[in-house]
């Protein structure tokens, strides 16, 4: 992520309550998403589901990268 990407995006990661809510929310989605992994038969599914849920695991780490990268 480039810095000044980082610079908008502190307003949203800042704040530990939007932090903790936007927590709540990517574990939910990461429960939906394997009930489809387990649901699906089709690989194109299964592999739009697992891309989604790699996705959500990396938007975890936002908060973490944005503080590193507008501290230098």
């Amino acid at each position: 992520m480039i810095r000044e990407t980082a610079k908008k995006l502190v307003p949203l990661v800042d704040s530990k309550k939007n932090s903790d809510l936007l927590e709540v929310y990517m574990n939910y989605r990461i429960k939906e998403l394997h009930k489809l992994l387990e649901q699906h038969e089709d690989m194109y599914n299964i592999t739009k589901a697992q891309g989604a849920i790699q996705e959500i695991r990396r938007l975890k780490t936002l908060r973490d990268e944005v503080l590193a990268k507008t501290e230098k």
